[in-house]
């Protein structure tokens, strides 16, 4: 049964990162931040004239062996989640404007809003949002209705791009994108 759930999360991860991918049009200068979802979208990436910033070394890592151009944030690694964080990667970001940018999350609450288990990966999910013009959350429905440690956006603050079975009190909100 657990791997039946994996399989229907994952088959959720490729709607959600398919239809992301196709949100990323010329030019756009697009934060990519750590996690399984938002590095499902390399793969259905085209855009081939954006320009993309990332804290994970393995999402930079793919997207510059397909062709794109790609900047990976200085800062500590964090070993489980491969993610870049700490202060440099702060003041790194703290001097680019992000035409899109696109986030995972452990939880979506409409009243805690997007949440994640690490005080320093909230805080560059956080500053990267800030930064950014159109932001869009990545969740499969698993997530919806739960609530991790520490908030990095408010629920109002992006778009969510989700799959599978929405919560009845959830499918009124029209910054959910259910694909």
């Amino acid at each position: 049964q657990v791997s039946l759930r994996q399989k229907q999360h994952m088959e959720e991860k490729i709607r959600i990162a398919r239809y992301a991918a196709s949100l990323i049009k010329p030019d756009d200068f697009v934060y990519l931040d750590a996690g399984t979802t938002t590095g499902a979208m390399i793969p259905f990436i085209e855009e081939k004239s954006a320009f993309f910033v990332t804290n994970a070394v393995s999402h930079g890592l793919r997207l510059v062996e397909r062709g794109f151009r790609a900047a990976v944030l200085g800062g500590e690694i964090k070993a489980s989640t491969e993610a870049v964080v700490g202060n440099e990667a702060y003041l790194s970001l703290k001097k680019y404007h992000f035409t899109k940018g696109f986030w995972g999350t452990n939880g979506i609450d409409s009243r805690h809003g997007f949440t994640t288990p690490d005080a320093r990966e909230a805080q560059i999910k956080q500053c990267s949002m800030e930064q950014t013009e159109k932001r869009y959350v990545l969740s499969d429905s698993s997530k919806i209705g739960k609530v991790s440690c520490v908030t990095f956006g408010a629920f109002e603050d992006a778009g969510m791009i989700v799959a599978g079975d929405v919560p009845q009190e959830y499918k009124k909100y029209k910054h959910m994108i259910h694909v």
